[in-house]
């Protein structure tokens, strides 16, 4: 396989493949993976942008991909991690950027590849500047929480950011958490921070240090439904139960940010008694699933610019795209 040099002035490629969850995103990676090495003759790698797939210890749950696509393409930031240290969107920028430059510095093209957009917003366009918390404001307000849940935590916000309060859901304690150790360690909001970040246009990825192709899977939403349900249920089959009981039994408490993500939480609902059925497991996993795929296209919505491609259609016309894409970067058939 022959390597490729562009001049320091020249922006190089980066292929996002980005799209709800359940849209096909790991298999058409593989797929234009495996193209590029045998059209183009060059090296090619998929880079994780999926927060669940940092974690070794979750796999039914997060659909990873498995050992032989594995073997196909090589995955970055993928098993990096044990779930009782997760990995915020800081550490994940500086991981990522590492990956696609040593990529990039092995004249490989990169495919990054994955539905967290929060994650893919804070590689692209940085995040704002969130101070570094003081531990003791962070070990009052871990107190706080759990001795008294959430609710203190909203009275903070709601008396100095209750903006950031209107914009965050009542169950993301992170986040939320997030807000008021911001405000308690700098005095200002968050939410202001945040607008002074989305006047750069935190949408807009043409800005990057890189040439994007950001190809964005968009099934049509009747059908989609329908493979999050078939794909609930074969996790379910797969022993997504016995995975997390494996993992209660091995010290994991529950309350691991990892473990809060769908799947897991309603898994541990159920083993807790308080899903009575399978059947009352997978169809609060299918909604709690419908419910993220609805998020993660509103998000994706406001991300330009993409190009859109229906997966169920076959995968044709982005098989084209992307070859247009790498000859304009003079990457010719050898």
């Amino acid at each position: 396989m022959m390597r490729f040099y562009i001049e320091s002035t020249t922006k190089l490629p980066l292929i996002i493949i980005s799209g709800p969850t359940a849209s096909g995103k790991t298999s058409l990676g593989i797929k234009l993976a495996q193209m590029v090495q045998e059209k183009f003759h060059l090296k090619a790698e998929i880079v994780n942008f999926d927060s669940l797939l940092f974690y070794q210890e979750l796999n039914i749950g997060t659909a990873k991909p498995t050992e032989i696509e594995r073997k196909l393409i090589e995955h970055r930031l993928v098993d990096i991690q044990s779930a009782k240290d997760p990995i915020n969107a800081s550490t994940f920028v500086k991981l990522a950027q590492v990956e696609i430059d040593k990529g990039h510095q092995e004249g490989k093209i990169i495919f990054l590849v994955g539905g967290s957009a929060f994650y893919l917003r804070a590689l692209i366009k940085g995040m704002y500047e969130a101070q570094t918390t003081p531990d003791e404001i962070k070990d009052s307000l871990d107190k706080m929480y759990k001795a008294e849940g959430i609710t203190p935590i909203v009275e903070i916000l709601k008396e100095n950011d209750p903006e950031s309060l209107s914009q965050l859901h009542i169950n993301d304690h992170y986040r939320l958490i997030r807000a008021a150790e911001f405000f308690l360690a700098t005095g200002e909001k968050i939410s202001d921070e945040k607008k002074n970040m989305d006047k750069k246009s935190p949408y807009d990825l043409s800005t990057s240090d890189w040439n994007i192709f950001h190809i964005y899977l968009d099934p049509p939403k009747v059908e989609h439904l329908k493979i999050i349900e078939k794909r609930t249920t074969q996790m379910i089959k797969e022993g997504l139960v016995e995975e997390v009981t494996e993992l209660l039994n091995k010290g994991f408490s529950g309350n691991e940010r990892p473990l809060k993500s769908i799947g897991y939480k309603e898994a541990i609902s159920f083993i807790e008694g308080n899903l009575p059925t399978i059947e009352s497991l997978t169809e609060r996993i299918v909604i709690s699933t419908r419910q993220l795929a609805k998020s993660q296209r509103t998000f994706f919505k406001k991300i330009m610019p993409k190009n859109t491609y229906n997966p169920l259609e076959g995968d044709e016309k982005v098989i084209e795209d992307v070859t247009e894409f790498l000859k304009q970067h003079n990457f010719g058939q050898s």
